[in-house]
């Protein structure tokens, strides 16, 4: 429930005039002190209520269709980021792989003793001729700088001959690769003073460093530095495989569960179509009972008691020419209980099948069920325009609510005056039922109804039922206005 006004053009709670011909929301005449309590839907209240919607074919095609687009941007997402992760990693590993293989089989075999000569020229020499190895089988478009450490941090060759001789400390991941005797990698640090001669080419680098072992056994640091350029196209190419593959499945995955989605979507509607044509049916089949109900006891017990009631009251009047006044008063006594009885019985057909309904309209269907509320001599008004037309169910479905709201308004209201009014408004049928009575605390009705007071239920049920809207604003001592709204 909602404890809010419905927006829907409702008028102040005090009186008054409405816009677009509404009546006033309160009571018709004179009122009470008390101040009416908050609009609210008893449509959706209680359990067992549920509020359900039609089936809207492009609404559901189009929420499969949407939801499957966010599913699929989901996993396009997901499978990207795992793939660019997954291919950063296998570039790393490609990297990792050729220095070890070019560790092993270029840098280590090309180490001499004459490159630890303390001679000059000697040692000169070797690095010449390692530097001639180095340039035609290491350095390339993607190996863009090679050095060679002792542990102490000396550079004993690197392709940068400013570098050879320099002493730097060797950081730790480097010292792990030494001693462990592993095969490491990193992004360069820039910055670092021993790889000042590579921030001239202003491209970030990969460090990938392994130790190597020369002819006399001494161990030495091999490292290579990779334009991240290489690692960078490596990672698209196996994210666009990776990628490809992933999103051309769940593509096909999405193709292959359309005829399936489709044929679930057409056997629901059909179960909706069947379900209408049920309850058409059914409802149908209640009306022609009520009808067949109303015939008999219209031609049958009707007509006797009608017929019985003039015997009679023929035989009091023969009573009475007799002088026998006593029996007479007896006759007379059981000729208006009969008449009672045939009154009654009258009124039942209205409730069970007004012929009003289908016959006049509205206007002398809701006039006639307010004529035992005029019998109790409460003031009542009943506007229907003229020209208002609505199908046959809406119109049943107004008589139903109409019905009763005004039954509960005679039993419980004690209401001076009580008012009808059913217009257009906006697109949507509304009837106002106000009436000047004692109100009630809506809470306490319907969560804890007393005997006899389950109206207000089956007054949200029938509106329910029918696809309605049903609001009511009350109070103790404050009037009660009932509001049943139907889009048109």
């Amino acid at each position: 429930m909602t404890d809010a006004e419905p927006g829907r053009g409702t008028e102040p709670a005090g009186g008054g005039s409405a816009s677009e011909g509404r009546v006033s929301s309160g009571p018709p005449t004179g009122g009470s002190a008390a101040e009416p309590g908050p609009w609210v839907s008893v449509t959706g209240a209680g359990p067992g209520r549920p509020s359900e919607q039609p089936l809207h074919w492009g609404r559901l095609v189009g929420g499969v269709v949407v939801l499957a687009l966010l599913v699929f941007v989901g996993v396009a997402a997901a499978s990207a980021v795992t793939a660019r992760r997954a291919a950063g990693r296998e570039a790393v590993n490609d990297a990792l792989a050729i220095t070890d293989v070019l560790g092993e089989s270029v840098m280590q075999p090309a180490i001499t003793g004459d490159l630890f000569s303390t001679d000059t020229a000697t040692r000169q020499a070797a690095i010449a001729r390692l530097d001639t190895t180095v340039r035609e089988r290491l350095l390339s478009d993607t190996i863009v700088r090679v050095k060679l450490w002792k542990p102490d941090g000396t550079i004993v060759y690197a392709d940068e001959p400013q570098l050879i001789g320099m002493r730097f400390a060797l950081d730790d991941e480097e010292t792990q690769a030494l001693d462990d005797r592993v095969t490491k990698a990193e992004i360069s640090d820039l910055s670092a003073p021993e790889n000042q001669f590579e921030r001239s080419n202003n491209r970030k680098l990969l460090e990938v460093y392994r130790p190597v072992w020369a002819a006399d056994g001494q161990t030495l640091l091999f490292e290579t530095y990779s334009a991240y350029d290489a690692v960078t196209a490596r990672t698209g190419d196996l994210t666009r495989g990776f990628g490809g593959i992933t999103l051309t499945s769940l593509l096909l995955m999405l193709v292959a569960q359309a005829p399936l989605t489709w044929a679930l979507v057409a056997r629901v509607r059909r179960s909706q179509r069947d379900r209408e044509a049920y309850l058409a049916r059914a409802v149908q089949a209640s009306d022609d009972e009520r009808r067949r109900i109303a015939a008999t006891l219209h031609d049958g017990a009707v007509q006797e008691l009608v017929g019985s009631a003039f015997l009679v009251a023929g035989a009091a009047d023969r009573a009475r020419a007799a002088h026998d006044d006593t029996t007479a008063a007896q006759l007379d006594l059981a000729a208006g209980s009969v008449r009672s009885s045939i009154g009654g019985l009258r009124s039942l057909l209205v409730d069970i099948y007004p012929p009003s309904l289908r016959n006049a309209g509205l206007r002398s269907a809701l006039t006639d069920l307010t004529a035992p509320l005029r019998a109790q001599s409460v003031a009542v008004e009943v506007e229907v325009p003229d020209e208002l037309q609505l199908p046959p169910e809406k119109e049943e479905l107004v008589f139903r609510v109409a019905q009763e709201c005004l039954r509960n308004t005679m039993k419980h209201a004690d209401a001076e005056s009580v008012r009808v009014t059913l217009d257009d408004h906006q697109g949507r049928t509304v009837l106002d039922m106000m009436d000047d009575g004692v109100g009630f605390d809506l809470d306490t009705v319907m969560k804890r109804p007393q005997e006899g007071h389950f109206g207000v239920r089956l007054i949200a049920d029938q509106a329910s039922a029918g696809g309605a809207e049903l609001l009511v604003r009350t109070a103790p001592g404050a009037g009660t206005h009932w509001r049943l709204e139907i889009s048109r």
